[in-house]
């Protein structure tokens, strides 16, 4: 039998195709207590480093070999602000047991790769855009204050007290004491630096790479201009000369 739909347009929906931007989480292990304390330490200092970003779960690095508890280990990727919908990449039974737990299957997606591919033919050159200017903030920042600069570099023109914490995605300077927490290249910009007239942090950390002040900070420094950058996966402060 052939049914044939009313050629009238409906007044209240359209349907379309889209797209949506995604990012991957490859799941290398199905431990979700180990998986819970490295996301602790990689963005626990970060509350707002997600933003409801959809997310992929790639199950291929598991081989199809694993249990995995899908609604805790929703649960857990929910708290960071991520916003997981679909899943691929694994066995026939871990792929029913995520679409029992509300994920979609997305075999056709395929994670970008970091790696540069060598270019085929030469390209007319864009231009690159032009950079997002700098946050400012010319107040100080209180204990339990928080300053997150996505996508660009911060400038402060006032004292980061102890307990605030000034986080951005490029470099951050501080012209003023730095007695927080200074957290650069958030989303891992190995190229980012801090920079601070008086060097006297709580922690200090350059796309993931940081230290505290229980490791006491060299003489020639604390309370001193600095830079802090990185070499390798090294942490290294100079001073700033006048």
């Amino acid at each position: 039998m052939t049914v044939s739909l009313a050629g009238r347009v409906p007044a209240t929906f359209e349907i379309k195709s889209a797209s949506l931007p995604l990012v991957a989480l490859l799941l290398k292990s199905p431990d979700l207590a180990l998986l819970a304390e490295e996301f602790r330490e990689r963005f626990g200092e970060m509350p707002e480093f997600f933003d409801g970003d959809a997310m992929v779960l790639d199950l291929a690095p598991l081989q199809g070999a694993a249990d995995i508890d899908f609604p805790e280990l929703l649960k857990l990727l929910r708290g960071y602000k991520l916003a997981p919908v679909a899943v691929k990449g694994g066995s026939e039974e871990q792929m029913a047991k995520a679409h029992e737990a509300g994920l979609v299957k997305a075999d056709e997606v395929r994670t970008v790769e970091t790696q540069k591919q060598p270019q085929q033919q030469p390209q007319q050159a864009v231009p690159p855009p032009p950079p997002a200017s700098a946050l400012v903030i010319e107040r100080p920042l209180r204990s339990g204050q928080q300053v997150y600069a996505r996508g660009r570099d911060v400038v402060v023109l006032a004292m980061v007290n102890p307990g605030a914490e000034v986080i951005a995605d490029g470099h951050i300077h501080v012209y003023a004491p730095l007695r927080g927490k200074a957290i650069a290249g958030a989303r891992g910009d190995a190229d980012a630096r801090i920079f601070t007239l008086c060097l006297e942090p709580e922690l200090v950390s350059i796309a993931g790479v940081y230290r505290t002040s229980e490791v006491p900070w060299p003489d020639g420094l604390r309370g001193k201009p600095a830079q802090l950058r990185l070499q390798g996966e090294k942490l290294v402060m100079e001073p700033i000369n006048p």
